[in-house]
């Protein structure tokens, strides 16, 4: 699964207009981002009455609008899926996951913290980085507000190049930790079967899913 880093802070901080500015700029790097934002319950880009809608109530697991210029994916979860179940739903091709709020799960966290909005966040998990308007006593890495080209260079190199080469692995919908010895060998193998078969060229990528019956 690609890198999830996770933008925090207070309502009105400007944690959006933040993420727009690193998605800019890290696509201007020629990186691939995916962002996934935390919306309040029963908020749905979907409208009672039309046809997706009524898919939906008819028991679809899934359905998806095909637009001429995107495609919408609409997937029921109850109970709510957490930041790494929503992330996996985006597949493996971003290089990293920028999620906007989610500061309860467990994933990196940059604050954004504006002081006319109130005071830092208090006992964040896993807060890698501040982007402050005024200097904070903290030992955590800070960044200006405007500068998004540092914070993109941190980003970029403590979480989009150290994972440009992953595998994912899931048993039964749950991810499986790999050490670096099973991780070598389950890519091995996978690349030497899938090279073998005729007509595989050069592989960049490899997606494989088995599905069984339940005994």
């Amino acid at each position: 699964m690609p890198p999830i880093v996770s933008i925090i802070g207070m309502s009105k901080s400007g944690k959006t207009t933040l993420i727009e500015a690193l998605v800019r700029e890290l696509k201007s790097r020629g990186w691939r981002v995916g962002t996934i934002k935390h919306t309040p319950q029963g908020a749905t880009p979907d409208e009672p009455g039309k046809d997706s809608w009524r898919h939906l109530q008819a028991g679809s697991e899934v359905t998806a609008i095909n637009a001429p210029d995107r495609v919408v994916v609409i997937k029921p979860a109850a109970p709510a899926l957490n930041l790494e179940a929503t992330a996996r739903l985006l597949g493996e091709d971003c290089d990293i996951i920028l999620a906007e709020g989610f500061k309860q799960e467990g994933a990196p966290k940059v604050e954004v913290h504006r002081r006319e909005v109130g005071p830092p966040l208090s006992a964040v998990r896993k807060l890698v980085a501040i982007v402050t308007d005024e200097p904070l006593a903290t030992k955590t890495r800070q960044f200006p507000l405007q500068d998004i080209k540092g914070l993109a260079d941190f980003l970029e190199n403590g979480f989009i190049k150290p994972h440009q080469e992953r595998i994912a692995f899931y048993v039964n919908n749950v991810p499986v930790p790999l050490s670096s010895f099973p991780r070598e060998v389950i890519t091995s193998v996978l690349l030497a079967l899938a090279s073998s078969l005729r007509g595989v060229g050069e592989i960049s990528g490899l997606d494989i899913s088995l599905r069984r019956p339940s005994s």
